[in-house]
């Protein structure tokens, strides 16, 4: 996929996120596609595994939203990074940890690694910065 055509691409992809329209993102995927998070350890494969794993994300943070600060668009491929902000609804896991909902709101950073095959997303490889925000639901130390 050309620059123009990937940059289209991509920012429909974002545009899914934000909206939260799940069915949107994984026909943007490949049948199998892995969404991994390097950071908590998540692993997940086809569309039905990241379906869910979207779909739990959001109901973490149900105003979850995504700002992206840096792109860089390759052939087949997109590496962004983001700035994410939201609100603390639901109960999450992360690195062990479990914290219920705080109804606080965090914003934190992170990066995306996105090789494309065949014009959908064959892998979304994601990067975060999980030790602010736990710190931001008043987790102050981390074992």
């Amino acid at each position: 996929m050309d620059g123009a055509k990937l940059q289209d691409f991509i920012d429909r992809y974002n545009d899914a996120w934000n909206a939260h329209d799940v069915d949107a993102i994984l026909a943007m995927h490949t049948e199998d596609s892995v969404f991994e998070n390097h950071v908590t350890g998540d692993l997940n494969v086809g569309r039905e595994q990241i379906g869910a794993a979207i779909r739990g994300i959001f109901s973490v943070f149900p105003d979850l939203s995504f700002e992206g600060r840096r792109q860089y668009i390759r052939e087949d491929l997109v590496v962004q990074e983001w700035t994410a902000r939201g609100t603390h609804k639901g109960a999450m896991t992360r690195g062990g940890v479990k914290v219920e909902p705080t109804g606080r709101t965090v914003e934190y950073k992170g990066m995306d690694v996105i090789p494309i095959r065949d014009g959908l997303v064959a892998r979304k490889d994601v990067y975060s910065d999980s030790i602010t925000l736990l710190r931001q639901l008043g987790l102050t130390e981390i074992s």
